[in-house]
């Protein structure tokens, strides 16, 4: 079980934006403001009493639910699919394996373009809609880890969004370098570590009405580069975009329910997390080929 504390969040947030004061990216004025709050935050009832016991779930039983509403506005399909697009579309037409495919919405970009396509995601229940949305494609069931797919059989992988859910990242890189031809390529997207390490974690209501986090880790970018050359991937480009400017918020008084934290408990004290997140890397993009 994890122990979810809004007031420990909020209060984290706090912290990582008088650090960046510390070093001299804010004055007196605002160090004074975070210390201020930090005390209302603590006098006050609002979130005293507001933690929450949350199911670690393993990605099979977390997507079971999620697929429902995995297609929905998803801000981070909005960020990366620009950039496996920039690359992609830039190939020659072959053979492309959509590793951890979720719902196909990167298979039917990569049929679109011309590509024999099959997708592999450990989910059934993401694979049925995979299927239903893109039925020229051929999909199987399987593990990042054990991929149902021949040596050198691929001319392009693509992995988006998955390899958070991996705790170690060598026997996925190894699988990816064992089915992409020589000179074939494997694009990766995923959330940030930074953002992992702020809780950006996928949320979901297990049937009774448990919450719940689809099980995530973190892995720093020297985690994914060292497993991709122990296996022969080059890297051809690297990319960390940042998130978008943005004025703070209002403040509010106001919990949100759980199925929203973290997000909506930036508001709770929109200085300290404007302070905190801006100029950070959002998601990690990486470029390789064998």
């Amino acid at each position: 079980m994890i122990y979810e504390h809004p007031l420990a969040y909020v209060l984290g947030l706090e912290g990582i934006a008088l650090m960046r004061a510390y070093t001299g990216e804010h004055d007196r004025a605002f160090v004074e403001a975070r210390l201020a709050e930090i005390r209302k935050l603590l006098d006050s009832d609002l979130l005293a009493d507001a933690a929450v016991e949350v199911a670690r779930v393993d990605t099979v039983a977390g997507y079971r639910v999620w697929s429902q509403t995995y297609d929905g506005p998803n801000t981070a399909f909005d960020i990366d699919e620009p950039f496996i697009r920039e690359i992609v579309d830039a190939l020659p037409v072959g053979d492309a394996l959509d590793a951890a495919c979720g719902t196909g919405r990167l298979t039917a970009h990569l049929a679109g373009r011309g590509h024999r396509v099959r997708g592999v995601d450990s989910s059934p229940d993401m694979l049925e809609r995979a299927r239903q949305r893109v039925p020229q494609a051929e999909f199987q069931l399987g593990d990042l880890s054990s991929l149902p797919v021949p040596d050198e059989s691929v001319d392009l992988v693509v992995c988006s969004l998955a390899l958070t859910h991996v705790p170690v990242l060598d026997p996925a890189l190894a699988e990816f370098a064992r089915v992409v031809r020589p000179g074939g390529h494997v694009v990766i997207t995923d959330i940030h570590p930074d953002g992992v390490a702020r809780g950006v974690v996928p949320p979901v209501r297990l049937p009774d009405g448990q919450p719940g986090r689809v099980a995530t880790y973190r892995h720093l970018v020297g985690d994914y580069l060292r497993a991709a050359l122990a296996v022969g991937l080059q890297v051809r480009r690297c990319d960390e975009p940042l998130h978008p400017p943005g004025e703070p918020g209002q403040g509010t008084d106001v919990l949100e329910p759980w199925d929203v934290w973290p997000w909506a408990l930036c508001d709770l004290a929109p200085e300290a997390a404007h302070a905190a997140i801006a100029g950070t890397a959002s998601m990690l993009f990486w470029h390789f080929q064998r």
